[in-house]
């Protein structure tokens, strides 16, 4: 017999399965180790501002009605911090739903869409998905962004550059100059697309969000942010986009389902938004771990990308996967990378310094 044809897009056959790593529950059963340290996803090992967890235990009605479609609280509350209009904001499912938000709304079959490499594998799948084809601008030997690179393929004009700042899975990120040239560059008929999930862990001397530069240039812009990372709401998934033109914010607004934020999700980032002191408490104990952790890394002979994320990518010197097994069976979950030309490298996030300990004392002596 025969095997049935699927009435399902070309499309869907570049496109991998996205590797969202393993859970608590499936290394217990697994691996049967007792303490596990996770350390794949970079998520935030402090957890939730108290904020948070006051305000889901008083949610009442919030479980029982819609959700405003538009969050106009959260808008205002991100519109006043971020000194941009209500109506520039758009929120997503997480900062991800927002990535295929803006290829469904602006990504047309055979238009080019330049990311950085190794990529966050959703700036790349979902271009795919709408028809787009994905150039790729592969980090250095250095494991830097390769800026040259970058501001040639600006200047092909193409219908979209998308990238994070700094980099996932690498950490390496654009100083403030070679953003300003990569504005500079693009043309009016691309979207510049900046992905800062990892901003809050990133701000200092070498590093500054790309938003006031791009608040003051005529380009087409949207910078993406998420409350999953620094303000420890990954469950929940929230995130939001800054759309440089209203307009385009409409049509953002357009091409997401209605409810795409649920009302649990949006009062708990409103009450994240109000902790900048457990905020500032995240990023201190993950930039002091980073750099804890990269140093051991180096000491014993490790190759370790710069990094500005909470996060650290480093060259195991064999096969990731094989390697990121052998940790599994610690009880260590960090994150094999499987994407062409690094699969010997392996991302593992910072977590508490316990954790951290776990993982260093877990690698092969």
């Amino acid at each position: 017999m025969s095997e049935r044809v699927l009435p399902v897009r070309t499309e869907m056959e570049r496109i991998p399965p996205y590797n969202s790593g393993l859970t608590l529950a499936e290394v217990r059963s697994t691996y049967k180790v007792e303490t596990i340290s996770k350390l794949g996803s970079n998520e935030n090992p402090l957890g939730a501002s108290r904020n948070v967890t006051d305000c889901l235990t008083s949610s009442g009605d919030l479980f029982r009605l819609y959700p405003d479609p538009q969050g106009r609280a959260l808008c205002e509350a991100l519109s006043a911090r971020f000194g941009v209009a209500p109506e520039q904001i758009v929120l997503g499912n997480g900062s991800e739903d927002l990535i295929g938000v803006i290829c469904r709304a602006t990504v047309r079959a055979g238009d080019v869409v330049t990311t950085l490499y190794p990529s966050f594998p959703l700036h790349e799948d979902y271009a795919v998905l709408m028809g787009g084809n994905v150039e790729r601008i592969t980090i250095g030997p250095d494991l830097e962004v390769d800026l040259p690179a970058l501001l040639a393929a600006a200047q092909r004009a193409p219908r979209m550059i998308m990238f994070s700042n700094p980099m996932n899975p690498v950490g390496s990120w654009l100083r403030r100059e070679g953003m300003q040239q990569i504005i500079d560059a693009v043309s009016d008929e691309t979207l510049l697309v900046i992905d800062e999930a990892y901003v809050e862990y990133a701000e200092g001397p070498d590093y500054v969000s790309a938003l006031e530069d791009l608040k003051a240039s005529s380009r087409n812009w949207v910078i993406l942010r998420t409350f999953s990372k620094a303000y420890g709401l990954a469950g929940l998934r929230i995130g939001f986009a800054i759309a440089g033109d209203r307009r385009m914010a409409d049509y953002l607004n357009r091409a997401r389902t209605p409810f795409n934020t649920n009302a649990i999700a949006q009062a708990a980032a409103l009450a994240a938004l109000d902790d900048d002191t457990h905020l500032q408490e995240t990023v201190n104990l993950a930039i002091r771990e980073r750099e804890r952790v990269e140093r051991v890394l180096v000491s014993r002979g490790y190759r370790v990308a710069p990094s500005r994320g909470n996060f650290l990518f480093f060259d195991c010197g064999g096969n990731a996967v094989q390697f990121g097994e052998m940790l599994l069976g610690k009880g260590v979950i960090t994150k094999p990378w499987k994407q062409e030309g690094f699969e010997t490298f392996v991302r593992v996030s910072m977590g508490l310094a316990s954790e951290n300990d776990h993982f260093l004392a877990s690698l092969p002596q």
